[in-house]
């Protein structure tokens, strides 16, 4: 009696493809902190050599000048008398970015924290090597516009950066969800819950 042996080879299902990591945005957030801090830090030297505290020297009438001042407040020449306070929230603010970017996968989110770390790392540089001392190192401001308080390229850095990630926030874009909205995502899983 011989066994008849069949060969039964059925294809092999291939498992369900698996969805591609979302790419990480931490080159595009250092890259952007990069350029604010370089030229930022740049434009304080020159600020320095070239200029004389007190005596302004017009870009456009005296509407818009250069003129040197030492700010020892937060941006825009606010909260003088708080220096250390606010060398510490800024490192704060650092690590919490930091601290954000292992997830972080919206190019938007990254431009906007880019532009926040990179300003308040550039008065940070301030806060640390400048007079007169530690912590309590004054900011150099150089740009003056109207009655605007006096300004470095951090400032409207941060505040540039802040609003972005407000705007971001209140359109339902969230830092780590890639282009779409997360109201959209929401409601894409709750049809799917319902079907099942």
């Amino acid at each position: 009696m011989t066994e008849e042996t069949t060969d039964s080879t059925e294809p092999v299902a291939d498992p369900a493809p698996q969805p591609t990591p979302p790419r990480r945005r931490l080159g595009l957030l250092l890259s952007v902190a990069a350029v604010v801090l370089t030229v930022d830090v740049v434009t304080k030297v020159l600020a320095v050599r070239m200029l004389t505290p007190g005596q302004p020297v017009p870009i456009i009438g005296d509407t818009v000048t250069w003129t040197l001042v030492r700010n020892s407040g937060a941006a825009f020449s606010m909260a003088t008398s708080y220096t250390w306070v606010l060398t510490l929230i800024a490192s704060s603010v650092v690590l919490g970015i930091i601290w954000m970017s292992r997830r972080l996968v919206s190019p938007w989110w990254a431009v906007g924290l880019g532009m926040i770390l990179g300003g308040a790392l550039g008065n940070l540089v301030d806060r640390f090597f400048r007079a007169p001392g530690h912590l309590q190192g004054h900011v150099v401001d150089f740009l003056s516009i109207g009655w605007w308080p006096v300004f470095n390229v951090a400032d409207p850095a941060v505040v540039g950066g802040a609003i972005l990630l407000v705007g971001l926030s209140i359109f339902g874009f969230d830092f780590d969800v890639v282009g779409r909205r997360r109201a959209v995502d929401e409601a894409e899983r709750s049809d799917a819950d319902e079907t099942a």
